[in-house]
């Protein structure tokens, strides 16, 4: 008798994150694997083969997804936070409207929940007296999300594991200057250095960041979704750069950009809870630029 299929759904499935985690969720052929994605930031370049997708905003889940699932991967939110003080309405919409949207469906189902949180919030408060979770829209948003998700949990007695993702690099990531205004720093740097321009750093460029692999993180969040309970998972490398090195590393001039509001730094927080579930970084920074620039990648 062929083994049930067990159904796994990943909102955000067509983003960056989200394709890297369904690339590997189809591998293991008793997963029926379906991603909502309102495409806001996804791309159907991003599919992969074995995966079904759905199109559409989260707060509409429990019309787009009639199937009942045993995991949902909440992956599916507004992800940046400079670009976030200038529209928090729609960040209040795929933030707060998705999200809550999705913990229904949650309640509905009474299945286990991986929720992406932002790391954010640990964030200290800067030169200008302000917290981590208070920098801007999504940061606050997020923070809120997090609590929630706990809350939700404890009124009506469902599982779930948080994990906190820390400046993720590697295949299908986005470049700012390049792509629009939601890129990410090191395939915006990759991109300069590929096109033989300067890469962009914000003033002062010493604001540092513990950038993590894609393929770590995604091994971390599966890790978490087998053996994780009610619990909170930070998925982060161990080394912290600033921006200002990290445009060092790939050989680039630079051209400083004014500092924004939400300018800040991020340490290398503690992963000692993923840890015990056997978690272990595997790929470097420093690596993956050298690969670039050796023309692997």
């Amino acid at each position: 008798m062929a083994k049930k299929q067990k159904v796994v759904l990943v909102t955000g499935g067509a983003g960056f994150v989200g394709s890297n985690l369904i690339e590997r969720l189809v591998k293991d052929k008793t997963n029926k694997v379906i991603s909502l994605d309102n495409y806001f930031t996804g791309s159907k370049e991003n599919h992969i083969p074995g995966a079904q997708y759905r199109q559409g905003h989260s707060k509409d889940i429990d019309k787009l997804i009639p199937e009942k699932p045993d995991i949902i991967y909440h992956l599916g939110e507004y992800s940046r936070v400079a670009s976030s003080l200038d529209e928090p309405g729609l960040v209040w919409s795929l933030n707060i409207a998705g999200t809550f949207g999705v913990l229904e469906f949650w309640r509905k189902h009474k299945c286990k929940l991986i929720y992406a949180g932002s790391s954010t919030k640990f964030n200290k408060a800067g030169d200008n007296g302000i917290e981590g979770r208070d920098l801007a829209p999504y940061t606050w948003m997020k923070a809120a999300n997090s609590e929630l998700v706990k809350n939700y949990a404890t009124w009506y007695k469902l599982k779930y594991s948080i994990v906190y993702f820390y400046n993720v690099y590697g295949p299908r990531e986005r470049a700012g200057q390049f792509d629009g205004r939601y890129g990410t720093v090191i395939e915006t740097f990759k991109q300069a250095y590929l096109k033989n321009k300067p890469c962009q750093v914000r003033q002062p460029g010493t604001q540092t960041r513990a950038f993590t692999h894609v393929a770590d993180t995604v091994d971390g969040i599966l890790l978490v979704a087998k053996k994780g309970s009610n619990d909170e998972y930070g998925i982060c490398a161990s080394q912290t750069y600033s921006l200002l090195q990290v445009a060092k590393m790939f050989g680039c001039k630079t051209k400083m950009l004014p500092q924004t509001k939400s300018s800040r730094s991020g340490k290398a927080f503690s992963s000692a809870e993923i840890k015990k579930l056997g978690w272990r970084q595997k790929k470097t920074l420093k690596s993956y630029i050298a690969e670039i620039k050796t023309g692997k990648k």
